[in-house]
């Protein structure tokens, strides 16, 4: 029975293969073929179709990396096919395995009008059903060569990652340009064997459904005459309508597809390549849903929708089309699928205003769901931001790559850090790209870990990446499986309808609590550091932007730059991309990304100088020395938000040599100890008596270690890292730099390998904290260099700073959750403690970081906790070059730190004072009496009304009464979501002249619009 059983599978697979597949497309002829190759950068489609075409042939190479090369080809239709269906095969040189990282066209009419794309799974181009034969046929052929940076074998080392380095031979070859008779027996035939040959493999060997459609196979097979295949196709098609036609148990797992084509933003291609490829998938998706009446295709990312809209207004207008008539939907409600480790407070609300706000104002569609299936785990804050975006539900695939522990659920609500919960939906197929396979189908309905509670999955499901997006195959599979005995339902469902069946089925979710952490991919808070400095130092200018010019608008009446802002905060949520931000992207992207932020910085940097000379005179005759606040905590007197005259107070700073080399440094709050070899041995809390460094051990210990991940080079850092390091304790030099009252600077040089690293070590009048800047030069290849700081504290948990709060994570490894985050991510602080003593390290562009306790071997056993900074690496997978050259980082140690303190100082770092020339001082535009109150954003609103926006949250996890005071005329306050839309969700306002007063839960996010004078008031 069972060698019955095998040879009916065998049997299936090699008459697919060599009978009836071949016979899919019985009779062909060539089409004659020209080419044109644009020079240098892709050309407006009227240049392309007009240029000069040479003639070309099936066989003959073409396609620099990078390039573009127009095909025009053309043809007659035999009439002697008369009333047959007829396609175009237009096979380019694609290899099937790849999908989406390859050559990609899009086919024009010759009037210039975008027909459909094409990729290796999507060859084909209608002529007609049926022909009248006769008819001339010509397209033109946008073809992009993009080189294929993800081989097989993956992750070798490639300079195809960039136009400079990656030469000029053709990569592919001309494999078949023909016009074809389609035959559409054939094409169900295969079909139809395919869903139940998949299914039959799934099924247990012992069933009577196995053994039912394997032998209707076998009749079919049967049936099927190899030499004339498609005359025989109708008769073995009959052999099965029985099996097909079997319905589902009324137990079966339920599965909503949803069509998909998950595009990155920019990954191993730049941003003007992912302008073309969502052209192209739009052009098959809209296509495809004028064929197939139950299809429904979701796309998210706002900014991919305004590519379209700019680049190729005529496939937006179809896209258009489709979304009104409810089958093409926007997802996610972001404006990209963005990292949510990384970006900030205000960028990661940002996402969701421009992406929300695009959908509606575009679409009239709100969205619910937030759709992030391929984002690098999930930061404790962003239920919270989701919630006061107005969305309720949360998508995602990606915690299902983790190495180590498998997540416990598949559905459930998701709790953040101020306890918001998030209805949550991890699909169980395991895949953001299903092909609705048997397999999938399957693995969908065992791996499903709700059973018996709940039964509604989801399955995004078409190529991505550019490979086409949902296929007419996956279609044909899906109808098969619609109700099909032995296998799981399908049906084909919107995001939103799934999520609300599947929140109604399963009233009693369980609750995730805290961030959803990837135990892969750690090393995307290292790499490509010049990305993330860009990233953080764009933010605090947004934020410096918009505080000035919104003071600026209401104290002297100085135009607010809303078209600027919106646009500058769109190419930096951009950026925050998944795969730019976190650094792993080839190295053109990188390239381009640093040369965006500079220009980004500067125009940021004139909008501010431009609002503060509005607000100062600076142009006027007689100048002050004024100090400029940005950060959202009063310093040297300068209250937040305004600009005064800085008082900081304190004894003199001193510097003393130490007798066996290095230097002292004293400010009466701390005295500090640098060896000579310029590690700091001693950091004590005078105060507090309390020594910071572990004893026997030094801090701002540069640590390098060999980095070769086992895959996914700018991606991973595997644990094995650890088990050889290198301590940088020689130096080249170390010397007393400045030495004035307010301030005093070692300077240290050290070399190491192919590499150099400056570093100043500063105390300053009155303040409890060391500074240290280091500067880089670094030429390694695959090491991981990290600034060690051992601290002789006893701490089984630390505080990392995340958006709009932080949360805590063990020091300890007592579980293999513990311990598999050994690198994990913070902004702009860490803090550990002992009850009533605890220390900071703050910085102004690192995210990556480790966390150690150590017991000593000495007389006390005392424990040491090492906190370790993430500072540099240098994978050579996909950019060979990743952060070679010269980088520049800022960080501080804060003994005697309160969470308060950390996160003052983790602002003041990020937001440093700025000194400039003026007539008179400025009083803050809004003013908040507690301190555990931090203000993210001061802007004026969208909508150009003249009313003023606070964004506040509470920071330090406790409950916090709050008073907003504005210096204008305060004519009414309300709470707003996100999108500055009125909300019932905040807290209750007190209003009491220029004052409202609010109480807030522990890191509860709060937006206030604020009417006032010579504006529309809320």
């Amino acid at each position: 029975m069972h060698d019955d059983r095998d040879l009916v599978e065998a049997r299936l697979q090699r008459v697919l293969n060599e009978r009836i597949r071949p016979a899919l497309y019985p009779e062909s002829v060539p089409l004659e073929v020209a080419a044109w190759v644009a020079p240098g950068e892709p050309v407006p489609v009227a240049e392309g179709l007009a240029a000069a075409h040479t003639p070309v042939a099936v066989g003959d190479a073409w396609g620099a990396p990078w390039g573009t090369t127009w095909f025009r080809v053309s043809g007659e239709v035999p009439a002697e096919w008369a009333g047959r269906t007829v396609e175009a095969v237009l096979d380019l040189g694609f290899d099937e395995r790849m999908p989406g990282f390859q050559c990609e066209a899009l086919v024009h009419t010759p009037e210039g009008s975008p027909v459909k794309a094409l990729n290796p799974r999507n060859q084909w181009v209608r002529v007609g059903a049926p022909v009248r034969g006769g008819e001339r046929v010509v397209w033109h052929l946008e073809a992009a060569s993009n080189p294929v940076i993800l081989g097989v074998p993956p992750f070798r080392p490639t300079r195809l990652g960039d136009p400079e380095t990656a030469g000029s031979a053709p990569l592919y070859r001309l494999a078949r340009l023909d016009l074809a008779v389609f035959d559409t027996s054939v094409w169900e035939l295969i079909q139809d064997l395919e869903v139940l040959g998949e299914l039959m493999a799934e099924l247990a060997v012992d069933s009577h459904r196995r053994w039912e459609v394997l032998r209707a196979v076998g009749r079919a097979l049967d049936a099927v005459h190899l030499q004339d295949v498609n005359g025989s196709a109708d008769r073995a098609r009959s052999q099965l309508r029985e099996v097909l036609a079997a319905p589902a148990a009324a137990s079966a797992h339920r599965i909503s597809a949803v069509g998909h084509a998950h595009i990155d933003s920019a990954w191993l291609w730049p941003l003007r390549e992912t302008v073309r490829k969502v052209a192209r998938t739009a052009s098959n998706m809209t296509a495809l849903l004028e064929d197939e009446p139950d299809f429904v295709f979701a796309m998210s990312q706002a900014q991919q929708y305004a590519w379209i809209k700019e680049h190729r207004p005529e496939v937006y207008a179809r896209v258009k089309k489709a979304v009104a008539e409810g089958r093409f939907v926007p997802a996610g409600g972001m404006w990209v699928e963005s990292d949510t480790n990384m970006p900030g407070s205000e960028a990661m609300a940002r996402q969701f205003v421009h992406g929300k706000r695009f959908f509606l104002e575009e679409f009239g569609v709100e969205n619910d769901e937030v759709w992030l299936p391929d984002t690098f785990g999930f930061a404790a804050g962003l239920p919270g931001i989701i919630k006061a975006a107005g969305a309720k539900w949360l998508l995602t695939q990606k915690i299902s790559w983790s190495r180590v522990n498998a997540f416990p659920h598949h559905t459930f609500r998701w709790e953040g850090i101020d306890g918001t919960r998030i209805f949550t939906h991890f699909p169980p197929v395991d895949t953001y790209n299903c092909q609705m396979s048997g397999a999938e189908i399957a693995h969908a309905a065992r791996n499903f870990k709700e059973k018996g509670a709940a039964r509604r999955s989801l399955a995004p499901t078409g190529w991505g990446d550019g490979g086409g997006g949902t296929t007419r195959e996956m279609i044909a599979k899906a109808r098969r499986l619609r109700d099909l005995d032995g296998s799981a339902v399908v049906e084909w469902e919107k995001p939103a309808d799934f999520f609300a069946k599947a929140e109604a089925e399963y009233p009693r979710a369980p609750v995730w609590v805290g961030e959803l952490y990837l135990e892969l991919h750690r090393a995307t808070l290292t790499s490509q550091a010049r990305t993330k400095r860009g990233n953080r130092r764009s933010e605090q200018l947004l934020r410096e932007a918009e505080l000035w010019s919104a003071t600026a608008a209401v104290i002297s009446q100085h135009p607010y730059p809303y078209a600027e802002l919106d646009r500058l905060w769109k190419t930096v949520l951009l950026h925050q991309f998944h795969d730019i931000l976190p650094g792993s992207s080839i190295a053109w992207v990188h390239r381009e990304a640093e040369r965006t932020y500079a220009a980004v910085a500067a125009e940021l940097e004139g909008i501010i100088a431009a609002a503060l000379a509005s607000l100062t005179g600076s142009g006027s005759d007689s100048l002050d020395a004024l100090t400029v606040n940005s950060a959202p905590h009063a310093r040297a007197g300068v209250a937040a938000g305004a600009i005064g005259s800085a008082v900081t107070e304190g004894p003199d700073v001193r510097a003393e040599p130490r007798p066996d080399g290095g230097f002292t440094l004293h400010n009466g709050l701390l005295r500090i100890e640098i060896d000579a070899r310029g590690l700091v041995v001693s950091a004590c809390d005078l105060a507090a008596g309390r020594e910071t460094v572990a004893p026997g051990a030094a801090a701002n210990l540069l640590q390098i270690h060999p980095d070769f991940p086992n895959m996914w080079d700018a991606w991973d850092v595997d644990s094995f890292y650890r088990n050889v390091v290198t301590d940088l304790t020689e130096a080249d030099e170390v010397t007393l730099g400045t030495v004035a009252p307010d301030a005093a600077t070692v300077r240290v040089l050290r070399s190491f390998g192919a590499s150099r690293v400056e570093q100043e070590l500063t105390l300053t009048r009155g303040q409890r904290r060391l500074d240290i800047t280091t500067d880089v030069d670094w030429h390694e290849t695959e090491k991981f260099l990290k600034a060690a700081f051992p601290l002789d504290l006893h701490a089984d948990r630390y505080a990392a700073e995340t958006q709009f709060g932080h949360l805590y994570r063990p020091t300890h490894t007592n579980t293999s959750w513990e311990a598999a985050k050994f690198e994990a991510c913070a902004h702009r602080f860490v803090h550990a403690e002992e009850p009533g003593w605890g220390v900071a390290l703050v910085n102004d562009c690192l995210y990556g970081h480790d966390v150690t306790r150590t017991v000593r071997d000495d007389g006390d056993h005392g424990t040491t906790t090492t906190v370790r900074l993430s500072l540099l690496r240098a994978p050579r997978f996909p950019d060979p070059e990743t952060d070679q050259g010269r980088h520049h980082f800022r960080y501080a140690l804060v003994p005697g730190a309160t969470l308060a303190d950390a996160v003052r100082e983790g602002h003041r770092i990020n937001l440093p004072e700025r000194r400039i020339g003026g007539s008179r001082a400025v009083s803050p535009l809004i003013t908040v009496d507690n301190d555990a109150t931090v203000v993210t954003a001061v802007k004026l609103a969208d909508d150009a009304s003249g009313d003023v926006i606070v964004r506040l949250h509470e920071a330090h996890g406790g409950r916090a009464r709050t008073a907003v005071t504005t210096s204008f005329r305060l004519t009414g306050a309300l709470t707003t979501d996100l999108l500055e839309r009125p909300t019932d969700d905040g807290p209750a306002l007190e209003r009491e002249g220029n004052t409202v007063r609010m109480a807030l839960r522990p890191f509860q996010i709060v937006t206030l619009r604020l009417g006032r004078d010579g504006a529309d008031g809320p």
